[in-house]
């Protein structure tokens, strides 16, 4: 079986492989120079095929004279002398050979182009061996091509004659060949000097061509670049109105895109607007809502503590209705506080001394969760960042609180708190059983819980981690998480420290 075709199919999968990892540019000039290489091709072998018709026709047309010999009636001799004589004007390296009863019997060659004066000036034998399948010509056909071996190729013809003699002029077409070569190389050299300056051209062309489309791609980049997930986006960046004719294949790109980035613009003014009725809904509820639950708070409380002795299952559902009062107000309170940062309200900006942030947030979490093994590690010089304390208090202890509530008892939580590279670095690592990697980009939404059914039982709003993201994002610093099973670790970085530890 043949591996001509499938090594040729791999070679074309190869080439398209090739073009589409490479710019439109450059495929256009690829495909510009492929087709003036075939054109080139096609137009040099048409050529050379014409040349060597009219060459050979020419070479004919001297061999028809050259087989013309005095005697060839009866009464008078067929050939004269041994009718081995070569025609007078005939080139260089003809061979006249004589043919008897199928065979040749003797034969001549002109080395050297003859002199008027001599007709026969140059003429040297052949062995009849080198010139034996002359006898195999068709006589009185038209002129043919023969291989005389190491001689090269000759056009012969062969006449017979009154008294059965056969006499073949055979011409070479070693000058057929080298014009024919000195044409192809000439055809080769001009077509590779074309193709350079066409590719030169072509690219300064395309390029020329596709610097409207550079720009529009350019407009494309500049709305990718902004952040259109969050807070008011103003989307003015539109194509440049000379790349918008709908006459030309980019400006009808270029004027679609801008037709887009006008509906985008409305939705994005939408969504805007929505989102902040939103949260002036929930930030009005939640202020509304912090009056009725501290009332409801404190009822229950008082009822639960009065002088008159109430029974068991009143005492009970008391309870319940203040520690859901309470676990409401917790959520009113992270719900007002995250409205608060949705609308850009400032904080307040003060130096605030972390080390002793972090050694208070531990401690507190070392009351709540006495069963957890509590470990710290803080430099010797304190950091201080600007900010807002009650804020950053409450996002390292939504960071313990977390680590507490998603780890079983028994388990080590580290707070690590460093300065590096021009901002403090604050980690919370325990070894529990992780985040799973499918809520791992999520972590950090509003209401996202990792196990709904424990997070309920301890309390938990599912806002800690959104109110993470939202206090450091205001304190213009980064946080993220890092979990597998047996580690996980909350990176939070905040900008400017005091000390590099």
């Amino acid at each position: 079986m043949s591996s001509g075709p499938p090594t040729d199919r791999r070679r074309l999968r190869a080439a398209r492989r090739w073009l589409a990892g490479r710019s439109l540019r450059t495929r256009l000039v690829f495909a510009l120079l492929a087709l003036l290489a075939v054109v080139s091709v096609a137009i040099g072998g048409l050529t050379t095929v014409a040349l060597r018709h009219f060459l050979i026709a020419r070479l004919d047309a001297q061999l028809a004279p050259a087989t013309v010999i005095r005697g060839d009636r009866p009464g008078r001799p067929a050939f004269p002398g041994n009718g081995l004589a070569i025609p007078a004007g005939s080139p260089s390296g003809t061979v006249v050979a004589v043919i008897t009863d199928g065979r040749v019997t003797s034969a001549r060659t002109l080395t050297d182009s003859p002199s008027g004066d001599d007709p026969f000036p140059d003429e040297q034998s052949v062995p009849v061996g080198e010139v034996a399948v002359l006898a195999d010509l068709p006589v009185a056909a038209a002129p043919r091509t023969v291989e005389l071996g190491a001689r090269g190729a000759y056009r012969a013809v062969a006449r017979q004659y009154w008294d059965g003699r056969v006499r073949v002029v055979a011409f070479p077409l070693s000058g057929v060949r080298e014009t024919i070569w000195w044409l192809v190389a000439a055809q080769v050299g001009v077509a590779a000097a074309g193709l350079v300056v066409a590719g030169a051209a072509g690219a300064l062309i395309v390029r020329a061509t596709l610097r409207p489309l550079n720009r529009v791609a350019a407009t494309a980049t500049r709305v990718t670049e902004l952040p259109l997930d969050r807070g008011e986006v103003a989307l003015a960046v539109r194509v440049p109105t000379a790349d918008t004719d709908p006459r030309t294949e980019v400006g009808q790109v270029g004027a679609a895109l801008n037709r887009m980035l006008g509906h985008v613009a409305d939705a994005l003014s939408a969504r805007q607007a929505s989102e902040t009725r939103v949260r002036q809904f929930v930030a009005d509820a939640s202020h509304e809502l912090r009056t009725p639950l501290a009332a409801i708070r404190g009822y229950a409380e008082v009822a639960r503590r009065g002088r008159d002795e109430v029974p068991a299952d009143v005492a009970h559902a008391l309870r319940r209705v203040e520690s859901e009062s309470t676990r409401m107000t917790r959520l009113v309170d992270d719900l007002l506080l995250l409205a608060r940062l949705d609308a850009g309200r400032p904080l307040a900006v003060e130096p605030v001394d972390l080390t002793a942030l972090v050694l208070d947030a531990v401690s507190d979490a070392h009351v709540a969760g006495p069963e957890h093994r509590w470990r710290l590690d803080l430099p010797e010089v304190a950091i201080e960042v600007p900010g807002d304390a009650a804020r950053l208090h409450q996002v390292v202890a939504n960071l313990l609180a977390n680590a507490r509530l998603h780890t079983p008892p028994g388990s080590t939580v580290t707070t690590t708190l460093a300065g590096a590279g021009g901002a403090a670095v604050l980690s919370v690592a325990d070894d529990g059983p992780g985040v799973p990697a499918r809520l791992q980009p999520e972590v950090f939404e509003r209401f996202a819980r990792g196990d709904s059914s424990r997070s309920r039982a301890q309390g938990s709003t599912g806002l800690g981690l959104a109110i993470v993201a939202a206090v450091v994002e205001a304190h213009h610093g980064t946080v993220a998480v890092d979990s597998r099973p047996g580690r996980t670790v909350f990176t939070v970085r905040l900008p400017n420290p005091t000390a590099d530890g």
